[in-house]
């Protein structure tokens, strides 16, 4: 398996947060991409180097960026012999790829041909996450059929399912569909779907049939990753792996909060989430 961290992404929300904060204490985070902000004792994108190369469950992490931190993120993979950075040479959110295009890039430019664990490069979990456990499940769910892939659910309160994807399941927790930002009212669900996603190697060629289908829409339709799932769901067996719950670094509070409790909370720096 391989991973592909999504990380081109411009922090907009975040570095006008800092920007409009009057009391000098982030000043040191503006210009700094999301995936390399300091969380804890090192980079966000460290923990993750971290835990997959300690839980052995993927080969090689490929990391999408853009041009504008291209060189930030070659300096940061330095220090690790097992990541492997691509720019996707935009220069501007205006101007952005969307992450889905992103993913079929680095499938393309390494010759991806394996499952591919995608992961949001602004994105943490809770303690209770595992990925051998997640890995241990996605095998299960293979040796049933080659084309099953897996997805992370955790409960979200009923007034933040207008924020994030739901996805609907049996009881066997098979994905029916995912509804995109629903009102409460919308679906019965509050299992909110981050960005983590083990694809199976037969999924992979579908990329391009989704990018083809949406070359005339909007960036908005192929930007969030969430997309590509949703419209995959009907095509392909796609089952969840339930967790507490994650961190998403949108913004100055979001950060704060998330470097706070990888400070403070975490017990344990080197078994977490492997």
């Amino acid at each position: 398996m391989k991973a592909v961290i999504l990380a081109a992404g411009y922090g907009t929300r975040l570095q006008r947060d800092v920007a409009a904060d009057s009391s000098g204490r982030f000043a040191h985070l503006a210009g700094t991409a999301k995936p390399l902000l300091p969380v804890g004792r090192g980079a966000l994108l460290s923990l993750w180097v971290r835990a997959l190369t300690a839980a052995r469950c993927v080969d090689c992490i490929h990391v999408v960026t853009n041009a504008v931190y291209h060189a930030a993120f070659e300096e940061w993979a330095s220090h690790f012999t097992n990541v492997k950075i691509l720019s996707d040479q935009t220069t501007s959110n205006e101007g952005r790829l969307g992450a889905v295009a992103c993913l079929q890039l680095a499938v393309k430019h390494f010759n991806i041909e394996d499952h591919v664990l995608v992961i949001g490069g602004d994105t943490l979990f809770k303690e209770d996450f595992s990925l051998k456990k997640v890995k241990e499940r996605f095998n299960e769910l293979q040796a049933e059929s080659e084309d099953s892939c897996l997805l992370l659910s955790y409960q979200c309160q009923e007034e933040e399912t207008s924020k994030y994807g739901i996805l609907e399941v049996d009881s066997d927790l098979h994905v029916l569909c995912m509804k995109e930002k629903p009102l409460s009212a919308e679906t019965q669900s509050r299992r909110a779907c981050p960005c983590f996603y083990m694809f199976s190697k037969k999924s992979l060629p579908l990329l391009e049939n989704f990018l083809e289908e949406k070359k005339e829409a909007p960036i908005e339709e192929k930007d969030a990753p969430g997309n590509f799932v949703s419209w995959l769901i009907p095509r392909k067996p796609v089952y969840i792996h339930e967790i507490s719950g994650r961190f998403d670094v949108g913004n100055l509070p979001s950060y704060i909060e998330c470097d706070l409790y990888f400070r403070e909370t975490l017990q344990d720096v080197e078994s977490y989430m492997v």
